[in-house]
C-alpha cells in the first residue's frame, strides 16, 4: 500500500484513513468488554496499515514519540509470520501473537522474530518447548472446525502439557455476531475442556475468546483474561451498538462529465439505462481501487455532500455516478466509502448495498491506492442509516 503524508490535491483516488477513530473504537470496545485487548491486525490491519494502526494505539516501538497516553493493548494478533516480520522491522516491539496455526517447520522463524505461536497437536507443543522456552497459546476448536484441538478430545494432549504449559488458552465464535444460542455452546464447551486439563493448565494461564462479536453480544464485559477485537476496531461492524466511529474514507475525482439521453446505457453491459435526460460523472475508482464490482448500481457515491448512486457496472478503474442536480465538475470529490459534510457512507452500509462482506470490503481498500493517516482525527461523521434508490 502506498503512502502520502498530506491529502494528494492530484492524486487520481486515495484513502484517509482517521487513526482517532481507531483510539476511539479500541477504547470503546476496551470498555466494553472490560478486559485488556489483544487487537487484531492481521491482513495489515484489515486494510487500514498494521504499523500505523499499532502505531496510533500505543504498542511500544523503536524511539517511538507518537502515541503518548494511548493505553497499550496487551498485544497485538497477527495470522502469518511475514506479518510478524514487517511490524519488527517497522521497529514494533510489542508482543505479537499468531493466532493462525504454524507449521512446523515455522516455528524457528517464530522464535527468532519473537512471536508466541498457536499451537494444538502435541508434537508441535513438543517441538516448540525444544526450541525455547518462550510463551505459546493452545488453540481448542469448539465448533469452529477450523484449527485447534477439538473440545472433546483436549486430554489426549495431557502428556505434551505436563511439560511444556501454554500462556493461554483460546477459543474462537463462528457466529456470536447473529446467534447467542451458539455463543453460549461454545463457551460452554470451551469450559468443558478447559476443566478436563485443569490439572496440567497453570492457574494464571490467559483465558480469551471474545472477537468482535463476542464483545458486543455480552452485557456483563468479556470472560476471561483478554478480548480480540478486530473487524469492530476499523468501524466495519457494530458502529450503532458500540458508537464506534468511521475509519476508513475512501475518495476519487471525478474526472469526466456527460449527458446521456433517454433509453441510453451506462458502462458494461448496457446494465442501467437512462430515464429521461441524465447527468453522469466518471469517478477515479474502481474494483483495482476496492471499490468492489458488487456495487454495481447499487452503490451510493456523496459529491458535495449529497448522495447520489452508481450507474451501471463498477469497472477496474472508473465508476459511474448519476450527478443530475448536483453542482459539481471535473477535479471535485467524491466519497466512496466514509463522511463528506454531514452525512456518512458507514462501512457496514456500504458492504450491505452490495451483498458483501465488510471484512472483504476493508481488505480490499488497500490494493493501489495512496493512504493519508489523520493523526488528530477527522470530524465524527454520523453513520449512513439508510441507502439512496436510484432517480426515476
Amino acid at each position: 500500500m502506498a503512502m502520502a503524508q498530506n491529502s494528494p490535491p492530484t492524486a487520481r483516488a486515495w484513502l484517509e484513513v482517521d487513526l482517532a477513530a481507531v483510539r476511539h473504537n479500541a477504547a470503546a470496545l476496551g470498555a466494553r468488554a472490560g478486559v485488556p485487548l489483544l487487537v487484531m491486525v492481521k491482513a495489515n490491519a484489515y486494510g487500514v496499515g498494521a504499523t500505523a494502526v499499532c502505531r496510533a494505539l500505543g504498542v511500544p516501538f523503536a524511539g517511538r514519540t507518537e502515541g503518548a497516553g494511548q493505553a497499550a493493548p496487551w498485544g497485538v494478533g497477527i495470522a502469518t509470520l511475514d506479518e510478524a516480520e514487517a511490524l519488527r522491522a517497522a521497529g514494533c516491539l510489542g508482543r505479537i501473537v499468531c493466532l493462525q496455526p504454524l507449521l512446523a517447520a515455522e516455528l524457528h522463524r517464530a522464535v527468532e522474530l519473537k512471536v508466541t505461536p498457536s499451537l494444538h497437536r502435541a508434537d508441535d507443543i513438543g517441538h516448540w518447548r525444544a526450541l525455547t522456552d518462550a510463551p505459546y497459546h493452545l488453540s481448542i476448536d469448539t465448533g469452529m472446525a477450523r484449527a485447534g484441538v477439538r473440545w472433546t478430545t483436549v486430554s489426549t494432549l495431557r502428556n505434551a502439557l505436563q511439560g511444556a504449559a501454554p500462556e493461554g488458552v483460546f477459543t474462537h465464535f463462528h457466529s456470536a455476531d447473529d446467534s447467542l444460542d451458539s455463543r453460549v455452546e461454545q463457551d460452554r464447551r470451551f469450559a468443558e475442556a478447559r476443566a478436563a486439563l485443569a490439572d496440567v493448565l497453570p492457574a494464571d494461564v490467559l483465558v480469551h475468546a471474545d472477537n468482535s462479536a463476542g464483545i458486543v453480544s455480552r452485557t456483563a464485559g468479556s470472560p476471561g483474561h483478554l478480548a480480540r477485537p478486530g473487524i469492530a476496531l476499523y468501524g466495519g461492524m457494530f458502529s450503532a451498538e458500540l458508537g464506534l466511529r468511521q475509519v476508513v474514507h475512501l475518495r476519487a475525482r471525478i474526472i469526466d462529465l456527460r449527458h446521456v439521453h433517454d433509453g441510453e446505457s451506462v458502462s458494461y453491459g448496457a446494465t442501467w439505462r437512462a430515464s429521461g435526460t441524465r447527468r453522469i460523472a466518471t469517478v477515479a475508482a474502481g474494483y483495482a481501487d476496492g471499490y468492489r464490482r458488487h456495487l454495481s448500481n447499487a452503490g451510493v457515491v456523496l459529491i458535495k455532500g449529497v448522495r447520489c448512486p452508481v450507474v451501471g457496472r463498477v469497472t477496474m478503474d472508473m465508476t459511474m455516478v448519476d450527478v443530475t442536480g448536483v453542482e459539481c465538475g471535473t477535479g471535485d470529490t467524491a466519497t466512496l466509502i466514509g463522511g463528506d459534510g454531514t452525512d456518512c457512507l458507514g462501512t457496514e452500509a456500504v458492504a450491505a448495498l452490495g451483498g458483501l462482506s465488510p471484512y472483504e470490503l476493508l481488505v480490499g481498500l488497500s490494493l493501489r491506492v495512496p493512504v493519508v493517516y489523520h493523526e488528530a482525527g477527522l470530524p465524527p461523521f454520523p453513520l449512513m442509516s439508510s441507502p439512496v434508490s436510484l432517480p426515476a
